[in-house]
């Protein structure tokens, strides 16, 4: 009995060592969950340290929207002062394709109301004593009217001996614009200098220009251009509409007498910019201008209103010298192309003005798509070989659109209307030409 009271004792001791130790492990493994305290002490210095990290940063992305201000001012500094050089002579190349339909249009309208009398009339271009077979012609009146009546005729072109002053020759102009069924070129040669049926009579109230070589020296495009611009105004209120001018031709031959100070230079890369400042200035005031004299009259020595007048110039140098002022004029939108009646032997034997070759090559290779009109058929070159029907024929049958002031104006109708009888024309070459007429009347406000 004393034995059991001894081992309960013992067993009571065992079972209190074990929670005291049970107690002690507890308390020891509840004192390092205190002790991590100090591990949430460090995430905040770790989020002080990022902070700070952040803060560091800033500068970093403040940096590129510094930078980012830099090249705005840059764009409109550069671009906007490019821009509207650029625009202002594309925009009229741009908008002469685009017009071109409505011009067409028009014009084949137009054309249905004619009769095929009418079409071949529209192909001369003449003189007002040619027109009315009188003497110098200074005034418009019955006897113009009833010369238009029977010869309906797409232009006339006026010298220095109808220009008396200004009054009389705004008066002439505009009575014989008034009579005409379909409305007229009214041409004059003003080219400075030289050619100046109108600036050399002080009598006409305008401008005497100086001729081209002169501004060829200076090559002052600026120049040029308000040059075309004053002409162009001044001659438009006299009534005229279509200036020969300017002459394209470049100076390769130092015995040339026919073109001399008329043309701007002997250095095609001076000629071209100028050609074509001139081309600008006289029809963005709504002059149609001409070039002249296709494919280049300054290699020659003769001179083609005295008689055949002939060039070596081979296809290579034509294209590299005589063309490039052409080719200028003409990608400023030029209204015409004179063709001369100089013969080029490495084209073709023909005179220019007749040669189906040199047509050719002002139509494919350079692109003109405009009025191509012969020189005066009436000059030496042509009149000392053909006759004004024969010329008249083959001028058209080789490309022209328009017979400048034939020798004899009812033999080359009637020469005209034999070709188309005998069908050496056709009525759709006949129709290709006046149509061109007809475009290139609207295009200018001479036809509405």
């Amino acid at each position: 009995m004393k034995g059991l009271k001894i081992f309960g004792a013992v067993l009571v001791i065992l079972i209190c060592a074990v929670l005291v130790a049970f107690a002690g492990f507890f308390l020891w493994s509840a004192l390092p969950r205190e002790r991590q305290e100090p591990a949430v002490l460090s995430t905040e210095q770790l989020f002080q340290a990022q902070a700070e990290d952040a803060a560091e940063t800033l500068p970093e992305e403040q940096e590129p929207a510094a930078e980012e201000p830099e090249p705005a001012p840059e764009e409109p500094a550069e671009e906007l002062p490019e821009e509207p050089p650029e625009e202002i002579p594309e925009e009229p190349a741009e908008e002469i394709p685009e017009e071109e339909n409505p011009y067409a249009e028009q014009a084949r309208a137009y054309l249905e109301t004619m009769t095929p009398e009418e079409k071949l009339w529209q192909l001369f271009l003449v003189t007002p004593e040619s027109l009315t077979d009188t003497g110098t012609v200074t005034l418009a009146g019955d006897t113009t009217r009833a010369a238009l009546e029977a010869r309906p005729v797409g232009g006339v072109c006026y010298f220095a001996p109808n220009l008396v002053d200004r009054t009389q020759t705004q008066t002439m102009l505009s009575g014989i614009q008034s009579y005409a069924k379909t409305p007229l070129f009214l041409a004059v040669d003003e080219e400075g200098g030289l050619v100046s049926r109108v600036g050399a009579n002080e009598a006409m109230g305008t401008t005497y220009f100086e001729a081209a070589a002169n501004y060829g020296q200076r090559a002052d495009l600026a120049e040029v251009y308000n040059v075309g611009k004053t002409m162009a105004q001044e001659l438009g209120e006299l009534g005229f509409n279509l200036d020969f001018a300017p002459v394209a031709d470049v100076i390769t031959n130092p015995n040339n007498t026919e073109i001399g100070s008329r043309a701007y230079s002997n250095d095609p890369e001076v000629a071209a910019p100028l050609v074509a400042a001139m081309v600008e200035g006289l029809q963005r005031s709504g002059m149609a201008a001409c070039l002249k004299h296709f494919p280049g009259h300054g290699s020659t020595e003769a001179d083609s209103h005295q008689g055949k007048s002939v060039s070596t110039r081979t296809l290579e140098q034509l294209r590299e010298t005589e063309w490039v002022p052409f080719r200028a004029g003409i990608e400023k939108g030029v209204a015409f192309v004179m063709v001369g009646h100089q013969t080029n032997e490495n084209l073709s034997g023909l005179p220019a003005s007749l040669s189906p070759e040199v047509m050719g090559y002002l139509r494919e290779e350079l692109g003109f798509d405009g009025l191509i009109i012969t020189d005066s058929l009436r000059m030496g070159a042509i009149i000392g070989e053909y006759t004004s029907a024969q010329a008249a024929v083959m001028a058209i049958s080789a490309g022209a659109d328009m017979l400048l002031m034939p020798n004899d104006l009812p033999t080359a109708f009637q020469g005209l209307q034999a070709a188309l009888a005998d069908g050496t024309l056709t009525q759709e070459r006949i129709d290709e030409s006046v149509l061109r007429i007809l475009e290139t009347k609207y295009r200018f406000g001479i036809m509405e």
